[in-house]
């Protein structure tokens, strides 16, 4: 795709009854999107009808790319397949439950001018006292561990520079953990406030109180990678002789001739 490309990243697991109208509402949220998009579902191992309705939506959409897990490998696989697969410039993360809004998506892309990865913040949130209660929890307890500021890490809905996936490694649970990885790296990291919306629905696939032991645990990881984070590039001189500079130059000419 060139440059102005967005690929929109949608992880959905059995979310059949939310096919359709998600796809509407991206559909009018891009009306008037002037550069190229492709809206890339990541199918993690449905059992019901969410692959074939994916597969009507894509025939009279040529925007929308269908990947397929065999099997439930879960939301942080779903992503980084996602993140290898889409092809813009932007990336944009967003659940497949409608409980995030399709319309916020350009506002943040635009956002990307000034920052490499724009994170939204649920407001009013329409979940349960408990649901948000325990994200407020373990929110606080992984910004006290990891040292950092992230204030909803459970929002999927979130806008990244294309280049912050590279030579990003994710393994099972550290979806949650992107922001404070990728600052780790460098990069220019904001939050901003989301409209939030109930599950209309279909049912959420993630038990609250097993999401929060397994986030709990994962801190603890992303704490040792922090303390033991080696930013070598920062530092890293390559010294050689003239000879040698003068022989990749004349290799780079050959190459653009």
């Amino acid at each position: 795709m060139p440059k102005g490309s967005l690929s929109i990243v949608i992880p959905v697991f059995n979310e059949a009854e939310n096919i359709q109208p998600l796809v509407e509402r991206l559909e009018s949220a891009l009306h008037n999107w002037a550069q190229p998009v492709e809206i890339l579902f990541v199918d993690d191992g449905s059992t019901d009808g969410t692959l074939g309705l994916l597969k009507q939506a894509q025939e009279r959409d040529p925007r929308i790319r269908i990947a397929r897990f065999r099997r439930n490998l879960g939301q942080t696989a779903a992503m980084a397949a996602g993140f290898r697969l889409a092809a813009g410039e932007a990336v944009v993360t967003l659940d497949g439950d409608l409980q995030n809004d399709p319309a916020e998506v350009p506002r943040l892309v635009a956002m990307l001018d000034d920052w490499d990865v724009v994170c939204g913040i649920r407001t009013r949130r329409q979940d349960s006292r408990w649901k948000r209660f325990s994200s407020r929890i373990a929110n606080g307890f992984r910004n006290w561990v990891t040292d950092d500021e992230i204030v909803d890490t459970g929002c999927t809905l979130k806008a990244y520079r294309r280049e912050c996936f590279t030579r990003l490694e994710l393994y099972q649970g550290m979806h949650r953990f992107l922001p404070t990885l990728l600052k780790m790296r460098g990069y220019r990291v904001t939050q901003v406030p989301v409209s939030h919306h109930p599950r209309a629905a279909g049912k959420t696939k993630y038990g609250t109180w097993g999401r929060l032991k397994k986030g709990l645990a994962d801190v603890w990881a992303v704490r040792w990678m922090k303390k033991n984070w080696i930013d070598y590039e920062a530092h890293l001189e390559v010294l050689e002789s003239a000879e040698a500079g003068r022989s990749r130059d004349r290799a780079a000419e050959r190459t653009r001739v």
